[in-house]
């Protein structure tokens, strides 16, 4: 690696090994990526807050550090962003709201923390839309900005794709990862429900929300995955079970993966674009070695999307409404319809939706007896023409739903130069299972995008 290389370029992985072997070193990364975003991010709006001044002295510490000792963790020098509904102490952490202007947490979420133990380096926030919700943020597409980045986590899937940072987290409830991801043309990885903990972390609906990772290769969704991993004691959804070295079972991995392909319902619902591309790589895989069988989980998708829809926004009006008596005024219409749709919902409506999630969730684990991973689109189609909303959300859905763990890989650029994408679900706690058989597809789809800035 000679210095007139572009270091905005590099990976996670890349960027890790390099400084490992303190063949560049973090505080010319950190320099290059802050360079970067000071020329693009003015248009591209992917940043809330830029912490140049706290990443250079991580940096620098960084280096002093694995200069006298060796890096500590394999993300130690490791740029990354945060989305700004995690918490982060002496830096303002808002929302995207109104509601929470000004709002400077006293204590770092857990991932921070965990972060910070592993000497990673924090680049900046990175903007949501609305406590994570549906109005859309600022954010804009690098491949067109007359099509919507997604949301919720629209800054982080922005800034991931612009190479402002090599690695960022995000939040899922619905689809507010892999559908970012699939906009804007980098992987998106929500692990299962529990497998990171939340602490710190806005809810928006406590029992559907992730934290997720937005990387540009698999193998880096492994390594931040094997920095934040773990039991959360003050997360009662988190799960307390020891987690496995994610990097190193990749690279044990290289057997074709058995795919069941869902195609009713998500090919259904798809623009033609979407089916050509999907029907594409499934030969594709299948010609390289991976069984690919058509499947039917027998799930009523749309039934489900309403169910998810009763849980979340019932979920949401119950943290909210102390927020909401207090000022109801500084929230957007979006976010208000939320809330007014979780009021109205009955406990037997609610009851009932919680049934529905148990059914979906018992007929995915019983088909994913027979197969390694679950396909089918991340979305009915590429970015959504229009910035007024944030796209749709319904194949995302059932996986965060259900707790299933998920992922979107990028597959190319439609005749129009947006970016197209899969998904990959697993059983619950697989993560080892869905990362190698994503790792595998993606090595030979051996699609690489970026978008032109200039």
């Amino acid at each position: 690696m000679t210095l007139n290389e572009n270091l905005y370029q590099l990976s996670a992985t890349k960027a890790a090994s390099l400084i490992g072997k303190k063949e560049i070193s973090p505080v010319e990364l950190v320099d290059a990526l802050l360079d970067r975003i000071a020329e693009y991010d003015s248009k591209l709006q992917s940043f809330a807050t830029v912490t140049g001044d706290i990443a250079r002295k991580q940096a620098k510490d960084a280096e002093r550090e694995i200069l006298a000792t060796g890096p500590k963790s394999p993300m130690h020098g490791v740029p990354y962003g945060l989305k700004d509904i995690i918490d982060t102490a002496g830096t303002p952490t808002e929302a995207g709201s109104k509601v929470y202007e000004g709002r400077v947490p006293e204590k770092d979420a857990h991932v921070v923390r965990l972060f910070n133990a592993a000497g990673a380096i924090m680049i900046g926030k990175t903007v949501t839309t609305e406590f994570a919700g549906g109005h859309p943020s600022k954010s804009v597409n690098p491949w067109s900005a007359a099509h919507t980045p997604a949301g919720s986590s629209s800054g982080s899937g922005v800034a991931v794709a612009a190479r402002f940072i090599p690695a960022a987290l995000g939040t899922q409830t619905v689809g507010s990862v892999l559908r970012p991801a699939a906009y804007n043309g980098v992987i998106g990885f929500k692990p299962s429900f529990g497998r990171i903990g939340r602490t710190g972390v806005i809810p928006m609906s406590w029992s559907c929300d992730h934290v997720g990772i937005l990387v540009r290769t698999v193998r880096d969704a492994a390594l931040v995955l094997n920095t934040l991993a773990g039991y959360d004691a003050d997360d009662d959804g988190s799960i307390n079970q020891t987690p496995p070295d994610f990097t190193a079972k990749l690279e044990n991995s290289s057997n074709p993966p058995k795919v069941g392909f869902i195609k009713t319902y998500f090919l259904d619902e798809s623009e033609e674009v979407t089916k050509h591309d999907m029907q594409r790589v499934a030969e594709l895989i299948a010609k390289a070695g991976a069984i690919v069988e058509e499947v039917d989980l027998g799930i009523d998708f749309a039934a489900g999307y309403d169910a998810h829809r009763v849980v979340q926004q019932a979920e949401m009006a119950e943290w909210h409404q102390p927020l909401y008596e207090a000022t109801p005024d500084l929230y957007q219409p979006i976010t208000l319809d939320y809330m007014k749709n979780g009021r109205s919902f009955s406990a037997i409506e609610f009851i009932r939706a919680n049934n529905v999630r148990e059914q979906m969730r018992d007929a995915a684990l019983t088909v994913l007896e027979k197969f390694d991973v679950l396909m089918m689109p991340t979305a009915s189609g590429p970015a959504t023409l229009g910035i007024l909303n944030t796209g749709d959300t319904r194949f995302q859905s059932p996986w965060s739903f259900t707790g299933l763990p998920s992922i979107a890989l990028p597959t190319g650029l439609t005749a129009e130069g947006l970016p197209t994408s899969l998904q990959l679900i697993a059983s619950k706690m697989d993560e080892v299972g869905l990362l190698s058989s994503a790792q595998w597809i993606e090595k030979t789809l051996g699609v690489s995008i970026e978008p032109d800035l200039s």
